[in-house]
């Protein structure tokens, strides 16, 4: 942890030592100097992120250092200490710059609580300033939008753990942006001149998963006509995003995990052990310690991706962010269709921050992308959007769990589009593949 550094100023030698050793049992770093000269000559030489300074000094005051100092150092904070305290003084002290002033005889629990006070302000600053830096130094893509506490702190993570090569496990429902977080992480790594790698392992059949994942000889199983690489050694010197992690099988499991060990592994029907370097990234919006428990997941493979821990909250839980996505969607498809659509209206909007976004920002944006099309005038109207005029029941379900919830949602998505598994895989944001394994796992049937 940083120490900070004071400076003591004062003509004083018992209140420059008392001061020195009741800071320094604080834990601060202190330094001492007899008069302002001396004290600036400190300054010449390094910064200090506080100063307490004695108000009436011979040569120059308290005051005149105060204003050397904020010319020197803007960010250093002066506390200034007086034995004839008045208000026109310290008022002037404060218009120059003071953080604050005290009284002698110096109080030292009073004290000690004042510079606590002002250097944990100063600590806050900085970071927000360096976080503030960061975000903007940050490439993001461009459907990473918001602007809530909670995704916030998201951008702090992904610039926290982005530069090093840490296994990342993104966790979220479906559609709230994990590929898109998954990428913001690797186009703010040292990788980001390599590609990143998707694959989608809930959409892929075992046999196709371990083909798509590690590669192909030819001739080494009906319709391999031709040597084909895989996801792993096209990620070499980047990194490969597994998305929907959960859905693997038992022996596809293993074999990640060897993989992701040694960097090793060879293809379909090959002998020949091909290396790669990449870093990998995982998602999933399943509960894994669930699946461990229940044996459907290997333990160590758990561990071995769950390095660190990135949860996207679903977009009922950040309204805020909902106005900023749905003009930033209605700006792209109204642009993409060549329509003049500027605004949304107040009462549609209303709705889109009151409806509970179950298909959570790939669902917003297929509404908003619908409302562009059917949309006539310059704004968006409530009659635009694929709603009634009130939420869903799906929405207005209380007490269910995720699953409960997404299996409604799915079920009513599906009767409303008389089972057409293409429009419907779309709406919600899935491949037909995903959805298909979803209509198995809930046993849903068409009536």
């Amino acid at each position: 942890m940083k120490k900070f550094k004071i400076l003591v100023v004062d003509d004083e030698k018992i209140v420059r030592e008392s001061l020195f050793h009741w800071f320094e049992e604080e834990g601060y770093e202190v330094e001492t100097a007899e008069d302002a000269l001396i004290a600036l000559k400190k300054f010449d030489r390094g910064k200090y992120d506080l100063a307490l300074l004695d108000m009436k000094m011979p040569g120059m005051s308290g005051l005149e250092l105060l204003s050397k100092i904020k010319e020197i150092d803007p960010d250093c904070i002066v506390i200034l200490i007086t034995a004839f305290a008045s208000v026109p003084s310290a008022i002037q002290a404060l218009k120059q710059g003071a953080y604050d002033y005290v009284t002698k005889p110096v109080d030292p629990d009073e004290l000690n609580h004042l510079v606590k006070n002002a250097l944990e302000q100063k600590a806050l600053k900085e970071e927000n300033y360096r976080l503030k830096s960061s975000f903007e130094e940050m490439i993001i893509p461009d459907n990473l939008v918001g602007e809530s506490e909670e995704m916030q702190k998201i951008f702090e993570l992904i610039s926290t753990v982005a530069p090093t090569d840490t296994t990342v496990m993104i966790r979220g429902e479906s559609g709230t942006g994990k590929e898109l977080v998954a990428k913001a992480i690797h186009l703010n790594s040292k990788r980001k001149y390599f590609p990143i790698v998707t694959v989608n392992c809930g959409a892929l059949a075992e046999t196709l998963l371990e083909s798509e994942l590690f590669g192909h000889e030819k001739g080494s199983f009906t319709g391999a006509h031709h040597r084909r690489k895989g996801k792993f050694e096209m990620a070499n010197g980047g990194t490969i995003f597994l998305d929907e992690i959960g859905s693997i099988s038992t022996k596809m499991q293993i074999e990640l995990l060897r993989v992701i060990e040694t960097k090793k592994f060879s293809r379909v029907g090959g002998n020949d052990v091909i290396s790669s370097d990449f870093r990998v990234i995982a998602a999933t919006n399943e509960r894994l310690e669930d699946l461990v428990k229940e044996g459907k997941f290997r333990e160590d493979l758990f561990y071995r991706l769950n390095v660190f821990t990135l949860v996207i909250p679903p977009l009922r839980e950040r309204k805020k962010d909902i106005p900023v996505l749905a003009n930033y969607f209605l700006n792209k498809f109204s642009t993409a269709m060549n329509k003049g659509i500027k605004s949304i209206s107040n009462e549609a909007m209303n709705f889109l921050v009151e409806y509970n976004w179950y298909g959570n920002v790939r669902e917003l944006e297929n509404a908003i992308e619908r409302a562009v099309v059917v949309g006539k005038g310059s704004q968006i109207q409530i009659s635009d959007l694929p709603f009634g005029s009130q939420n869903t029941e799906v929405a207005e379900k209380q007490n269910l769990s995720l699953a409960e919830i997404e299996k409604e949602y799915i079920e009513k998505t599906l009767i409303k589009n008389d089972w057409n598994i293409s429009r419907s895989a779309e709406i919600l944001g899935i491949d037909r593949v995903t959805l298909y394994n979803k209509i198995g796992k809930y046993g849903l049937k068409k009536n």
